[in-house]
């Protein structure tokens, strides 16, 4: 029974309930979970009330990509729940792709009792151990009367700054535990991140900016995390200006595919006009980006005559992998906001006929049409089965994720993205098995828009047992594979640097992915002519339930355009005539 002290608002409750509470109070309407012992008596809670959805999984991996689904599409924190032990070790991987690509969740373990740990109880794990290097920041409760103050600093860790995962573990007494419960407003955190840019610094950039002949835009997922407002003022900088912008994996849709000054996506995988204006560029205004190794490519001949600025965030990030001449510490739509305020002040001054010239060199680069392939007759090419899927839902409310490999690549180049929180991928880290998931995630969030996880059939193998999470919820998630029977990725790498030897990189057993839709009570379609896909993939997009779409495809079609490791942006694969060799000693340790 609550005691409510009508003084100052305190209630006396269980921890347990002090969990539910908390969450009802940061706004929480949606939790990802699976139960076991040690998390019981929140569980109890949550039947007990009506405000908070809980999602069963079917794995806490699951579970989490699932949260990061849903983080990622609303820009809401994603909350898991799940036992101590196995529970909480199954989520370190979720945990870590999340710190990788800097999505806000708040993951709840339960833990053995307090007075039992360090005895190697039954499912007892060393947690807050195992998930420090992997999040943002964690905690271990052992006083009822702190739980609520954590959880709640626990919602604005995650969420503020640099977005993160954060883990609350708490042991099962301390749940049976009455204790007093405060609500948000009465936390006070010491975190408080820098959001504001140093106006100097701004002004350098801006200066910058108007004498550039051969600028360029360089987003990334910090555009994305900052929230809908970045976008905007992004859009508005880049027609203002008419500078060329290209993005990272993470940060597509922050400015819109359609868009004029749009050069796609750059990057290993990248395109060649993206990749050849950030290597020949005499100014890259780095906005929300981490300049990691699949951008970068070889670090010493990295846009090697090009002033450079980095926004970001995280402090941490600034000069630890290039050195950038104009810093810039702080929230991307606060940065942007001064930026465009110091730029209009000044006149709204850029070096325009400079600028036209690099367009005239970009429109020569764009020539190269470097997504170009043969088209295939008798068997469907990947790009040609993205290409299709491209044009039959882009006028759909639509929202896509992707497993890891040959396949996500296709999709980043072949799909277009024209707002943010559009597309869910696991950037960072690689995750295989995150795009499922990640789609459930996604539809809970959105359950009337179209939700298509674009998987290999390797990857999506690694997490197909949360079909039964879309049939318990009625979750109509499609799932559309691109099955070439093949680790693509890996099989393509082998054939670069091991002389064609595909060791392990065949899938020799494979469901009937037709027969396993109908086993779970879902839909299979399986299309292998390319004569016959878009009439697949309308019946694919009517059906009202989840899908899993076999799409067979050209076994060795190998992913280009391609930077080879150890290589620089100007030193680019445009197909098969030149992949032999390609790569060096050297390069051969960065794959």
């Amino acid at each position: 029974m609550l005691k409510l002290r009508e003084n100052n608002m305190t209630k006396t409750m269980s921890g347990a309930k002090m969990v539910v509470q908390a969450l009802i109070d940061q706004g929480v309407d949606t939790v990802f979970g699976y139960p076991g012992g040690a998390v019981l008596p929140i569980y109890d809670e949550i039947l007990q009330q009506m405000s908070i959805r809980q999602f069963l999984v079917r794995h806490e991996q699951g579970a989490v990509h699932a949260a990061e689904g849903y983080a990622r599409s609303t820009g809401k924190p994603g909350v898991v729940l799940v036992t101590s032990g196995p529970g909480a070790t199954n989520a370190v991987t979720g945990l870590t792709d999340a710190l990788m690509d800097s999505i806000p969740l708040v993951v709840l373990t339960g833990q053995v009792p307090t007075f039992m740990i360090g005895s190697d109880a039954f499912q007892e794990a060393d947690t807050v151990g195992i998930t420090r290097p992997c999040t943002k920041h964690n905690w271990l409760v052992k006083d009822t009367n702190d739980l609520a103050t954590t959880l709640h600093t626990a919602f604005h860790v995650a969420t503020a700054g640099r977005p993160g995962p954060v883990l609350v573990d708490i042991p099962k007494d301390v749940q049976f535990a009455d204790g007093i419960y405060q609500g948000p407003a009465k936390m006070k955190s010491h975190y408080q991140p820098q959001v504001k840019g140093d106006i100097d610094a701004i002004t350098q950039l801006v200066l910058a900016m108007e004498t550039a002949k051969k600028p360029i835009f360089y987003t990334g997922g910090g555009v994305v995390n900052s929230g809908p407002v970045a976008s905007k003022l992004l859009r508005e900088l880049v027609a203002a200006t008419n500078f060329p912008i290209t993005s990272t994996l993470m940060g597509l849709g922050s400015y819109p595919a359609k868009g004029d000054n749009w050069l796609g996506m750059l990057g290993m995988h990248g395109l060649y006009e993206a990749n050849m204006a950030m290597h020949d560029c005499d100014l890259m205004i780095n906005i929300g980006a981490r300049f990691d190794d699949r951008i970068t490519g070889r670090l010493d001949a990295f846009s090697p005559d090009s002033i450079k600025a980095h926004i970001d965030i995280d402090k941490s990030y600034i000069n630890k992998i290039i050195r950038v001449d104009i810093p810039i510490v702080g929230d991307v739509a606060h940065v942007l906001e001064d930026i465009l305020k110091v730029w209009k002040a000044r006149g709204r001054k850029t070096n325009s006929e400079g600028v036209k010239e690099w367009w005239s060199e970009i429109d020569a680069w764009r020539k190269i049409r470097c997504l170009d392939y043969k088209p295939g007759t008798k068997t469907i090419k990947p790009q040609y089965a993205l290409e299709r899927l491209e044009a039959l839902t882009k006028d759909h409310d639509r929202y896509i994720t992707t497993e890891v490999g040959q396949h996500q690549m296709w999709a980043a180049q072949y799909l277009g993205f024209n707002d943010p929180n559009r597309w869910m991928t696991s950037g960072g880290l690689g995750t295989m098995g995150y795009g499922f998931p990640a789609s459930i995630g996604v539809q809970v969030a959105h359950p009337d828009s179209l939700v298509i996880n674009v998987a290999g059939e390797a990857s999506w193998l690694m997490n197909m047992q949360e079909m039964g999470t879309a049939m318990q919820y009625g979750l109509p998630v499609k799932q559309f594979i691109l099955n070439n029977e093949r680790l693509g990725m890996v099989r393509q790498w082998q054939e670069l640097l091991h002389g064609e030897r595909y060791s392990q990189s065949w899938s020799e057993s494979l469901p009937d992915f037709v027969k396993l839709a109908e086993a779970f009570g879902a839909k299979g379609i399986l299309c292998s002519d390319p004569a016959d896909l878009d009439d697949a993939i309308i019946e694919m997009l009517a059906y009202d339930g989840p899908v899993i779409f076999d799409c067979l495809v050209e076994k060795h079609e190998n992913c280009f355009p391609m930077i080879p490791s150890g290589k620089a942006h100007n030193e680019m694969l445009l197909g098969d005539f030149a992949i032999k060799g390609a790569i060096d000693a050297a390069g051969s340790v960065l794959v």
